[in-house]
């Protein structure tokens, strides 16, 4: 796994970093393992823009990943390392002794051959997943449940992972990415080991069309619009927004505005907050 770079013969390339896909080792996906996706393009049920900048993009089907893990007590083989386009992480075709095929994300170490488990008694190996009270403190783990058997929800992109640091009673408290520490049920489900392609971060997309590629159509700023269109628009040359802080096209406040329920239930389950950044933003510009 790593990035690849091109020599600068035409402006899209020279900053281009893309990943070189070495750790791939079957480019067609499992037929029985995907589905059709209506890509709603940013629309509602009414045909009304209510995400921006969203629209066309490449086909693509959608690969049916097994975040349960709940085919317990019964081991697999890695049959194959395929790529994902509707996530940044790589995915495993597992198949279990029973002949029964799944995708799971593919953790750093695991390749093509390897076996893997779920169960309360499988051993602390990489892509084995277990409840987080029988996962020793210190590892780190990803794919985590937030309620028992719901399925993984958190820690699920491309080189995270999360670190067990404290159990006590019913609860496990884990270190996300984030820098947040949460306390989730002792019950829930969790996977050893990181996220795979690791290098996800470090790529650049090098071209506005590669983006395009992605379903992600251009955005233009509010400072030029004019002030009909944005809150921010309006004014001779470059003109600041004349407002105490930056707003988004409805005029609600944006770039740093918590938008989290200050009552919502599930805060009593933060031990510590997400670690805050070191630059502090003023009127939309950092400082």
């Amino acid at each position: 796994m790593g990035t690849r770079s091109f020599r600068p013969n035409t402006p899209g390339t020279r900053e281009a970093r893309i990943s070189d896909f070495a750790d791939i080792t079957r480019s067609e996906p499992e037929k029985s393992l995907t589905e059709y996706v209506h890509r709603k393009q940013g629309r509602n049920n009414r045909g009304v823009i209510t995400v921006r900048h969203r629209g066309g993009g490449h086909k693509k089907l959608y690969r049916i990943i097994d975040f349960r893990r709940d085919k317990r007590e019964m081991t697999a083989t890695v049959r194959e390392i395929e790529y994902d386009p509707n996530r940044n992480a790589r995915i495993a075709l597992v198949q279990y002794d029973d002949g029964e095929k799944r995708y799971i994300l593919r953790p750093v170490g695991l390749n093509v051959g390897d076996t893997i488990q779920a169960g309360e008694d499988s051993p602390i190996e990489v892509g084995n997943a277990l409840p987080l009270v029988k996962i020793p403190l210190g590892t780190a783990v990803h794919n985590v449940e937030m309620r028992p058997g719901k399925g993984g929800q958190i820690v699920r992109s491309a080189g995270a992972s999360a670190q067990v640091v404290a159990k006590e009673g019913s609860y496990v408290s884990l270190k996300l990415p984030s820098g947040e520490v949460r306390m989730i049920r002792r019950e829930c489900y969790a996977t050893v080991g990181q996220v795979g392609n690791v290098e996800a971060r470090n790529t650049s997309a090098g071209k506005a069309g590669r983006t395009r590629w992605k379903g992600r159509r251009p955005t233009v700023r509010g400072s030029v619009m004019n002030p009909v269109d944005h809150p921010h628009g309006g004014g001779e040359g470059r003109a600041p927004i004349g407002r105490p802080g930056p707003l988004t096209p409805w005029g609600k406040p944006t770039l740093g505005a918590k938008t989290r329920k200050k009552n919502k239930d599930s805060n009593k389950y933060i031990v510590r907050r997400r670690r805050r950044s070191s630059k502090r933003k003023r009127g939309g510009r950092e400082s």
